[in-house]
């Protein structure tokens, strides 16, 4: 099962988006806001994050910066109420940008590729390495 690391300091849809993700099959880990986050990846890795942008005491901006030097293989969604991040230097660390709706099939549509993206690169790196040095 899938972990996945929910950044978002609305409480409403931090809870609602646990259930969607429940739902979808996903193991979910809440966090408040990018300091939060950080310490839960300190604890525990996931194998994706969901990064809200205007948070207190952290932004998802300054998170990224962070997760991306420090866990490059943990594909990151940005999912935001403001598109004018989307053109911002930072927010190209992220594996996808998605703006907020009601609607939350294109984040768990994002979720299911970018989950699916990472195992495949899980899998060409292990046979590769199985199969570096043998002669066909």
């Amino acid at each position: 099962m899938a972990k996945i690391l929910i950044v978002e300091d609305d409480e409403a849809q931090r809870f609602l988006y646990q259930v969607e993700l429940q739902e979808e099959g996903y193991e979910v880990i809440l966090a408040r806001n990018g300091k939060v986050a950080l310490g839960c990846l300190e604890k525990s890795l996931c194998d994706l994050i969901v990064l809200d942008i205007r948070m207190p005491e952290m932004d998802g901006i300054e998170a990224l910066g962070k997760i991306a030097s420090q866990y490059k293989k943990t594909p990151v969604i940005l999912h935001t109420a403001y598109p004018e991040y989307r053109n911002q230097s930072t927010a190209s660390l992220a594996d996808a940008f998605i703006l907020k709706s009601s609607d939350l099939s294109l984040l768990k549509k994002t979720v299911k590729e970018l989950l699916e993206e990472k195992k495949k690169r899980k899998e060409k790196r292990r046979w590769q390495k199985r199969n570096i040095g043998k002669k066909e």
